[in-house]
């Protein structure tokens, strides 16, 4: 492995046809045209503009789910402000296909260049890593050196695209433009096979590849110790971020993370993009991009999977069955979708994570959206809008911002000022996760002062890391232990005793129960009180029903009571 400086990024030598405007023909400007027209008379005739109309502009509040008690909401969610306001879409484009079309074809991204490097996996891939650092939108003077000092402790953001996207996508820029603005140091990791790059193994990315990240990850970790680093996955991007994460668990070397409009269930997302007439146009626009993406790699999908099924592919799940599970060596395309699924990991995920879809997503469903799995771990906040469509969520009369840019910035910061940044746990040697990684195992790589590379095994550099992930652990627990001193409260788990603590018999704790009064209104207080947290208007219906259905009875003695009391009354008078 090793990683090559290249500087300046300004045009790649491979460039998808989707993406270089000046290989598509005419034919697509007259197709987007049209697209754009259909979007715009469907976006009328489902009444969004009147509807934002009616609610006076107002927007639709962000829906949150989370767990009651869970210290990433309490500690950092709650602190933000975008995510419990509202979101009020470009009016002109409130129709998710309108707000997704225009994203596609338009989305006005900011103008800058990346810094590249290329990094040589152990299989013989290579990936092009894009780089944005703060200073590169500060005005100061741009310098082809190595991206910054290796103990230098700014914030690192790596970015996840989506399919056939790459760091040159308008939202991909938008993000890493307004991160970068505000002081933090961006990355982009492009899939192989993207970004201008050669495909130089037999491997290919799909929609549960997790290796590429995992690898970048631990070499970004190794090669910048003191900068915490966050990642934000965006589309597919999402889901192999959110596979990732619950894959390694307690053991990935990352601070936070946040996934935009994951697909979650790629099982229930390949039915619905199948059942409509409008979601069969996304299907086919996103296989033109992979069909583009084979085009451009021919001689190995030739060699390596079924290139006149490729060709003849009008679905993802054409393409899929005929180059992914071929190559991937997946038994059947349900085989891959139930495998890549990020849904099955979310149990799984140590790190904060910020989850945010739109309801009215018309590539990824709602249908798809695991939210028990979100709510019942405590380190997720899931947030929902009515509108927003794929990955746009364009803001403003002019549709110059993007509303999840600015709410995933809002976010890490937070975080990064918080005390609940994820910290990497030591990993025990003969201990096993939980659940099964697709981790390739081989060596992990070793950058020195000067340059040089070197392929190191896992023992090795367990061993070099354990020192720093100690004197994390220390601080860690420190924190921990005063947080669970100032916050702990009566909904929060308590510990159980561990094996050196004396712990009380039976007998004791009898005595110690039959000495102590009968407190029976606790319980009822304690409950109301819990439900008085969660919703104040849980517990106002709970009043109103208790009301309902007692008062035949309330009523009847009432009317007894001062029936009798009109009748003396009555006489007296």
């Amino acid at each position: 492995m090793d990683c090559r400086v290249l500087g300046e990024v300004s045009e790649n030598p491979y460039v998808l046809l989707l993406n270089d405007l000046s290989l598509i023909p005419i034919s697509h400007y007259f197709f987007a045209f049209l697209a754009f027209s259909f979007a715009f008379l469907y976006h009328f005739l489902e009444f969004h503009f009147l509807q934002d109309l009616f609610n006076g502009f107002r927007g639709s509040p962000v829906s949150l789910t989370y767990n009651p008690s869970s210290p990433i909401y309490h500690g950092v969610v709650s602190k933000c402000r975008i995510l419990h306001a509202r979101y009020l879409a470009t009016p002109w484009l409130s129709s998710p296909h309108l707000q997704t079309v225009f994203l596609s074809f338009f989305g006005r991204p900011p103008a800058f260049s990346y810094r590249r490097k290329l990094f040589n996996l152990s299989d013989g891939g290579t990936v092009a890593l894009d780089w944005l650092l703060s200073s590169d939108v500060s005005g100061d003077v741009f310098s082809t050196n190595n991206a910054f000092p290796k103990g230098d402790t700014t914030p690192i953001v790596l970015v996840i695209p989506g399919l056939t996207s790459d760091s040159d996508a308008a939202y991909i820029k938008h993000l890493a433009f307004n991160t970068a603005k505000k002081g933090w140091n961006v990355v982009v990791s492009n899939h192989r096979g993207l970004g201008g790059i050669s495909v130089t193994s037999d491997f290919f990315y799909n929609a549960g590849w997790t290796e590429d990240l995992r690898t970048v990850v631990s070499n970004l970790h190794d090669e910048y110790p003191n900068a915490p680093l966050f990642l934000v996955g965006l589309s597919v991007g999402a889901n192999i971020l959110v596979k990732y994460l619950g894959e390694d668990g307690d053991k990935v070397p990352v601070a936070g993370a946040v996934a935009i409009c994951s697909p979650w269930d790629l099982l229930i997302g390949d039915r619905f993009i199948g059942r409509r007439l409008l979601q069969k146009f996304y299907d086919k626009a996103l296989t033109t991009g992979l069909l583009g993406y084979a085009q451009l790699h021919q001689p190995r999908f030739f060699r390596l999977a079924n290139w006149e099924g490729i060709k003849k592919s009008r679905s993802i799940r054409d393409f899929d069955q005929h180059a992914t599970c071929i190559v991937g060596k997946f038994e059947t395309v349900d085989t891959y979708y139930r495998r890549c699924t990020s849904a099955n990991y979310v149990g799984n995920v140590s790190v904060p994570l910020l989850c945010i879809s739109a309801l009215d997503d018309p590539v990824c469903t709602r249908e798809a959206i695991p939210w028990e799995e979100c709510r019942a771990n405590i380190n997720i906040v899931l947030a929902t809008t009515k509108h927003g469509g794929h990955l746009a969520f364009f803001e403003g009369l002019t549709a110059a911002g993007i509303w999840w840019v600015r709410a995933t910035d809002e976010f890490l910061k937070i975080l990064h000022s918080s005390q609940y940044m994820h910290v990497q746990k030591m990993v025990s040697f003969g201990a096993q996760s939980s659940l099964d990684s697709s981790i390739d195992q081989g060596p992990y790589v070793n950058i020195a002062e000067d340059g040089m590379v070197a392929a190191v095994g896992n023992e090795q550099a367990k061993e070099n890391r354990t020192e720093d992930v100690l004197e994390q652990q220390k601080t860690h627990q420190r924190k921990t232990n005063e947080m669970v001193s100032g916050e702990q409260d009566d909904h929060m788990i308590k510990p159980e005793p561990c094996s050196g603590e004396i712990v009380q018999s039976s007998e004791q704790a009898t005595r110690r129960q039959d000495s102590k009064p009968l407190d029976v209104i606790s319980p009822v207080r304690r409950c109301l009180e819990l439900l008085s947290q969660r919703s104040r208007w849980s517990f106002w219906l709970l009043v109103y029903v208790a009301i309902v259905t007692s008062w035949p009875l309330v009523g009847s003695a009432l009317q007894i009571v001062f029936r009798k009391k009109l009748r003396n009354i009555f006489r007296a008078a």
